[in-house]
């Protein structure tokens, strides 16, 4: 894709005419108005609130000096190519999780959803803006060309929505499931079967039995976009109180922004994280008690403690895999200490 820049270098070159010449002055430029193209994870439905409205935001207040195009779930590339994309300028920025779009960086398994990372959704900005992950993912990316990593937010809670109940960890044996990548890693380890598919194809994929459920979400998703009218259970047990998710710009088109362009966009970023916070939190909570459509199951606490006894070896075992993963779990090991010693209603139990 040749961008704006390029386009003006090569123009440059070519001044042998004085046509060419009048084509790179810098007032035409200057004049014209700036075009990103962001691709969301998420499908339209989803958008709705996930994103579209910090979107619609940002285009009224920049007033015609820019406009974002916002592209749904695998709309322009399939998500698992979002960020070679970004890099290569095919696409200017990205809102997803590190880990399903494939980001070159060892830190990427604690994007989306890592085993027992987080108990609520306050937990991710807590993290990053006050115990350091922001500096360690600033520093991560910092190594790779061409991405930007810009923030990141919390979404919803990781809970399975299945065709049959779920009661008892036997039960998840054997089921296969649409998950994140690294969700899926853990998961097998009691027999679920992780599969990859496109978001669109979902629904359908449950009603012709090539999916036995999903774990991608909490209970708000499952009604918003559908999955409820395909599945018949939701299991209240989490592996993840929420979902890290983040965005990420093509660097040079980042740099291009002008000063108050970017202070627009981190604004309506944070205005985007402020609105999942309550839509998600009243969400699963209206959800589980007024829904109509899947009937709520619970695998017994002494069981689940199997499960969560099972993520801290996980976690050790992400640990050994380079030092940054390292500092990043000992964080980790550090919130979750520091959370316990508070109590309720910082942790329960």
């Amino acid at each position: 894709m040749t961008s704006r820049r390029k386009f003006l270098k090569t123009a440059g070159v070519a001044t042998a005419t004085a046509g060419a010449a009048a084509l790179a002055a810098p007032a035409v430029h200057g004049q014209s108005k700036i075009t990103w193209r962001l691709q969301t994870y998420a499908g339209a439905a989803l958008a709705e609130h996930v994103i579209k409205p910090s979107i619609d935001a940002f285009n009224k207040v920049a007033n015609g000096e820019m406009e974002i195009e916002l592209y749904y779930a695998d709309q322009l590339v399939p998500t698992g190519e979002l960020f070679r994309a970004m890099q290569r300028g095919t696409i200017d920025a990205v809102q997803s999780d590190d880990d399903s779009i494939a980001a070159p960086v060892d830190i990427s398994v604690f994007g989306g959803y890592f085993p027992f990372a987080t108990r609520y959704s306050l937990d991710v900005p807590v993290l990053f803006n006050d115990y350091g992950l922001k500096e360690i993912w600033e520093e991560a990316y910092g190594e790779i060309d061409g991405v930007t990593w810009l923030s990141a937010g919390a979404w919803d809670p990781c809970h399975f929505a299945t065709v049959d109940p779920i009661r008892s960890l036997e039960d998840l044996r054997g089921k296969r499931v649409f998950t994140f990548p690294t969700a899926g890693r853990f998961l097998s380890r009691f027999g679920v079967v992780p599969v990859t598919l496109p978001w669109e194809d979902i629904e359908v994929a449950v009603q012709t039995g090539e999916l036995d459920g999903i774990a991608w979400s909490g209970i708000t998703e499952d009604y918003t976009v559908g999955w409820a009218d395909v599945t018949n259970y939701f299991l209240t047990n989490n592996i993840s109180g929420a979902w890290c998710g983040s965005y990420f710009a093509n660097s040079e088109r980042w740099e291009e922004l002008p000063e108050h362009l970017k202070t627009l966009f981190r604004l309506c970023m944070d205005s985007s994280h402020y609105y999942r916070q309550h839509w998600y939190w009243g969400g699963e909570a209206r959800l589980r008690t007024g829904g109509d459509k899947l009937e709520l199951t619970t695998i017994p606490d002494s069981e689940w403690q199997e499960v969560e006894s099972e993520a801290m070896k996980f976690w050790d075992e992400i640990a050994a895999e380079s030092d940054r993963n390292a500092r990043v779990v000992a964080i980790l090991k550090e919130y979750r200490e520091v959370m316990q010693k508070a109590g309720p209603p910082y942790r329960y139990g």
